[in-house]
């Protein structure tokens, strides 16, 4: 069995979700590894990866609205406020979601569903340098 390892980074333009899919399946194509399983993992906790819609942008403007609606920039709602009314906020978002996804790979390529995007759902309202640790066993 082998084994691949590495960081990749992105700057996030602030709050939303930043389509991340190109980037991930480069990176699987120069691998050694023709077959196997993908491990992303985020390394912050005011962000997240989702695997979601990548055909109808009205799902992510959606899902936006949604977590503007369930965690609201409201610091009178929350007791972590000492990093700005959107860090509590984000911590909430980044609970419910999730910090890593495991995704099978095969002939070198995340075995992705015909719609679906591998995303990075940023939860803080400015821009951020996120890093995503991605970590590829298999044949």
């Amino acid at each position: 069995m082998k084994q691949a390892l590495d960081e990749l980074g992105w700057r996030t333009p602030g709050r939303g979700l930043t389509e991340i899919t190109r980037d991930i399946s480069g990176w699987c194509a120069r691998q050694e590894i023709a077959e196997g399983l993908l491990h992303l993992f985020i390394r912050h906790t005011s962000a997240s990866l989702v695997i979601q819609e990548n055909a109808d942008p009205d799902v992510l403007h959606d899902l936006n609205r949604f977590f503007d609606r369930l965690a609201p920039n409201d610091t009178s709602l929350y007791r972590h406020v000492a990093e700005g009314p959107d860090d509590m906020p984000a911590h909430i978002r980044s609970a419910l979601t999730q910090t890593s996804l495991a995704i099978p790979v095969r002939n070198r390529r995340p075995m992705l569903g015909t719609w679906q995007g591998i995303y990075l759902f940023e939860h803080r309202a400015r821009p951020h340098d996120r890093k995503v640790a991605l970590h590829l066993m298999g044949e």
